[in-house]
């Protein structure tokens, strides 16, 4: 028999063991989200930016133009030829636009008088029975500077081609000089604006924003068509010109902060 006071050894079950689990694990838990949570508060907080409103801002507009004379004259002198072969319509436009170009290089001279070939076509030509029953084609030959007449001039000495087209526009130079000149006025007229709107509203001064600056033609110029299809209508003498005029607009437009 054993004594009332003997030892006993204590063996754990696997009910116990899980239970002892189930709190570590607990425990893990905690302490992690307790970290985390210290880890979040210690971090610095960011500031959130929160951009204004706009206010005593002002969209303006102002523009200028400026009116000038044409200086770059264009002449465009062509011909036309037609019969049954090919070969013989092509050979009789380019021999045309030899001579031409050869009378033309005379007195040709980078900027007072270019000289350039143009459109040169050929296609046939078809009868009722819907076959080719000839050929007919066409070159061109154009004629452009400054110097007016020289170019004249030169186009009235050009006998195997007749004179088409004749056109006037502003240089690159003259553009330039004018665009600047407009550029200039559009922009004193927008600050004008600009200071008057301001003191209209109770401000003192203004500050630019921003603002976009555009140039355009008013208008392309249209070319002049001359009638003078027939060849005993050029002569060896100048062919009388005129250029007309070209105004080129200048439009400034953007915002202000009026103080």
């Amino acid at each position: 028999m054993r004594s009332q006071g003997a030892y006993k050894p204590f063996f754990p079950t696997e009910s116990d063991a899980m239970k002892k689990t189930t709190r570590i694990l607990v425990i893990c838990v905690f302490l992690t989200g307790a970290t985390a949570a210290t880890t979040l508060l210690a971090q610095p907080l960011q500031p959130v930016m929160v951009t204004p409103s706009l206010q005593n801002v002002a969209q303006l507009s102002a523009s200028a133009t400026v009116e000038v004379q044409q200086d770059l004259l264009s002449m465009t002198m062509s011909t036309t030829r037609d019969g049954a072969d090919s070969a013989v319509v092509q050979n009789q436009l380019r021999l045309a636009l030899e001579a031409a170009l050869a009378e033309a290089k005379k007195t040709a001279q980078p900027g007072l008088m270019d000289v350039r070939t143009g459109n040169f076509s050929l296609y046939p030509r078809y009868g009722k029975d819907g076959k080719i029953n000839g050929w007919q084609g066409s070159t061109e030959l154009v004629l452009e500077g400054k110097d007016f007449p020289r170019i004249t001039a030169a186009a009235g000495k050009i006998q195997t081609l007749t004179l088409g087209n004749v056109g006037f526009a502003l240089s690159r130079e003259q553009r330039a000089k004018v665009e600047g000149d407009a550029q200039a006025q559009a922009i004193e007229r927008f600050k004008a604006k600009a200071s008057e709107v301001a003191r209209s509203f109770g401000f003192s001064s203004f500050t630019l924003r921003e603002v976009s600056v555009n140039a355009n033609d008013q208008g392309p110029p249209r070319p002049r068509v001359m009638a003078m299809e027939a060849k005993a209508a050029i002569s060896d003498s100048p062919i009388p010109v005129e250029a007309g005029k070209a105004s080129v607009l200048v439009n400034v437009s953007g915002s202000v902060q009026m103080k």
